[in-house]
């Protein structure tokens, strides 16, 4: 599945999940201060919110490939349920970038270590 000679950190993706669950409702929060402007990155963070939230209650962070698979039953779904956002589309869009983002990472056993706010 992979070329990392790294094992699979069950517990590591969960740090880097509740990580950047915080880091997203801090990005909210900023993105809320900085008023209509803000509106794209508020749903951007929103997004990021919403996949880490769903990721973690499904408890497949031990195994990669129900991980996986728990990332692309994510990705095939219709819709994303939520409240409080500006744009419903532009949300949906950000769900599926970053769901993508997540598929790439599991794919490759890499990103997961990076733990900072800011990501690049």
């Amino acid at each position: 599945m992979d070329g990392s000679s790294e094992a699979w950190d069950g517990q590591r993706v969960r740090t880097w999940l509740e990580r950047r669950l915080s880091a997203a409702r801090l990005d909210q929060a900023a993105a809320d201060r900085q008023g209509y402007a803000a509106r794209d990155d508020y749903d951007k963070a929103a997004a990021e919110e919403w996949v880490c939230r769903a990721l973690q209650v499904g408890g497949q962070t031990d195994d990669r490939s129900a991980f996986a698979a728990q990332v692309k039953t994510l990705l095939n779904q219709d819709g994303y349920p939520t409240t409080g956002i500006y744009d419903d589309t532009r949300f949906e869009r950000h769900v599926r970038a970053v769901l993508r983002k997540l598929a790439k990472m599991i794919k490759a056993n890499d990103g997961f270590a990076n733990t900072l706010r800011f990501q690049g």
